[in-house]
């Protein structure tokens, strides 16, 4: 999976660059993807913590309320 390079350039103009090379969007979105899978990780371990195949959202919302590996 990879997200979109067009998708960052936006959320790094967006953050005020004025101009935002190929690079570094490659890099924030290589970043951001890593970010992604272990919030992923931590929530297929809770949804199955409860018993559950599937993931929700609340899954991933206490995840990032109270902070990683802080409910385990």
């Amino acid at each position: 999976m990879s997200l979109p390079i067009a998708s960052v350039e936006k959320l790094i103009r967006k953050a005020g660059a004025h101009r935002v090379s190929k690079g570094a969007a490659k890099e924030l979105a290589s970043y951001l993807e890593k970010e992604a899978a272990k919030i992923a990780r931590e929530a297929v371990t809770l949804a199955e913590h409860a018993g559950r195949k599937t993931v929700r959202t609340e899954d991933i919302r206490l995840i990032r309320t109270h902070g990683r590996r802080h409910w385990m």
